[in-house]
């Protein structure tokens, strides 16, 4: 269902415009697809490498399979557990690995490294093709900059496609997605804050909004404003340490535009991703974490040294293998498991960080973004050393604007496709679709 444009509320002004988050003055735009008035989000945030065998099960499960306790290595995501849903023994039977396992992970094909082929649109542009009236953007790619020897390899820098052979455009630096979603930079004003070009005409709504609608477009106005003095101090310190000819913490010199420290990067970026659910520039968007067969050093990470690909091969601690760097070895393959571990549990702190702002956020209707948003995080691989294409590391967090049941494991007891998780999904999004990839199937166990 097309949202009407009069609903829609946005700031404009000498060339740039905002879209701000659904406000009651305005008339909330109301989808067929959820039980609330608020539309529903799809986010699928990619992680290369897999992740040790055991690392995904939680501590402890109740009789009806609620989340009771979480392992050590998901404790950061502790405070989530209510707002997620663990999986257990989905795979994707059609492509697994770094490569074909990236490639295909939302397209439910395959890839056979001869042709540029993934059998299908992904999941998340089938999704933006039903919207594209809808919304500003009609989805939003982003990625970190790879590291490391594949960073230049289709499949694995390629999580979108728009055709089974065309790879969506992704977008690598912060201040290009701040751009596109608070700017037409093509009108000029770079060096001007966004927020200034728009003040006028925000005034102007204000005075005709409802009081907690005007205080929502200030917090709004005021989060957008915290993002660009985060994004010029980043770009500040990067350029201090480039001219200092210092190595950053991955241990290569930043790109351009790309914050030196890599947390404040992830964090840009889910900060970004955030907002444009929250204001509803976007209702679908992807993040790579990075490639699918990431080198980068996590030596930022406290006790941890190596690159991720080489930890991910955890049994070997020589140093010596074919995967390592030549440098670094490990005094047993314990000690190299607890790395992988840390690395994991690094990037549960990031999911954590991106919840946390989602449950911020407030939709027009008191609820949270987070609750009528679908974020699937997860990995192509399940343990890293094996390459194990059998029970991937996967979640699901929010309510899908209440059509979701979160705070429990969902463990079916034998090997099923994440298309039905796809296909499930897309049934949520308003997609009238009874097929993907190969199921017809959705996943059960979801529903409220």
């Amino acid at each position: 269902m097309k949202s009407n444009p009069n609903r829609r509320a946005f700031i404009r002004g000498m060339g740039a415009c905002l879209a701000l988050p659904s406000l009651e003055s305005f008339g909330a735009p109301i989808t067929n697809a959820s039980n609330s008035g608020v539309p529903p989000r799809l986010a699928y945030l990619y992680f290369p490498n897999g992740s040790a065998e055991g690392a995904w099960e939680p501590e402890r499960v109740g009789p009806a399979g609620e989340l009771q306790k979480l392992n050590p290595w998901m404790e950061p995501l502790e405070a989530f557990k209510s707002d997620i849903v663990v999986t257990k023994n989905l795979w994707t039977p059609r492509g697994n690995g770094h490569a074909a396992g990236t490639a295909t992970w939302l397209t439910g094909g395959s890839y056979d490294h001869r042709k540029n082929d993934v059998g299908a649109p992904s999941v998340d542009q089938i999704v933006a093709r039903h919207l594209s009236e809808s919304t500003p953007l009609p989805s939003l790619e982003l990625s970190t900059a790879g590291e490391g020897s594949f960073s230049g390899s289709l499949p694995r820098n390629c999580l979108s496609w728009t055709k089974r052979d065309v790879p969506a455009a992704r977008e690598t630096m912060p201040r290009a997605v701040f751009d596109k979603l608070f700017r037409r930079a093509s009108e000029g004003f770079v060096d001007r804050s966004v927020l200034d070009l728009v003040l006028e005409q925000s005034k102007s709504l204000k005075r005709r909004a409802s009081a907690a609608d005007s205080r929502k477009i200030d917090e709004y106005l005021d989060s957008v404003r915290a993002v660009e003095k985060r994004l010029d101090f980043a770009e500040e310190q990067t350029q201090r340490i480039a001219d200092d000819k210092a190595l950053t913490d991955t241990l290569t010199r930043p790109a351009a535009g790309i914050p030196a420290d890599h947390q404040e990067y992830v964090r840009q970026m889910l900060e970004l991703m955030a907002l444009s659910f929250w204001s509803g520039a976007t209702r679908v968007s992807t993040f790579m974490l990075d490639h699918g067969q990431s080198n980068r050093y996590f030596d930022f990470v406290p006790g941890v040294k190596g690159t991720w690909h080489a930890l991910s091969h955890w049994k070997d601690a020589s140093g010596r293998t074919e995967d390592d760097d030549g440098k670094t070895k490990w005094d047993s393959s314990t000690a190299k498991g607890a790395m992988y571990n840390s690395v994991t549990r690094w990037h549960h702190s990031q999911l954590a960080y991106f919840l946390g702002r989602l449950k911020e956020l407030k939709n027009a209707d008191g609820t949270s973004a987070l609750e009528s948003s679908m974020i699937v995080y997860g990995s192509s691989l399940a343990d890293g050393h094996a390459h194990e294409a059998k029970n991937l590391p996967i979640l699901l967090a929010g309510g899908g604007a209440e059509t979701i049941k979160t705070g429990h494991y969902l463990a079916p007891s034998r090997a099923t496709s994440m298309s039905q998780l796809h296909l499930a999904l897309l049934q949520r999004m308003g997609v009238p679709v009874g097929q993907f990839g190969e199921t017809r199937t959705p996943l059960g166990g979801l529903s409220r």
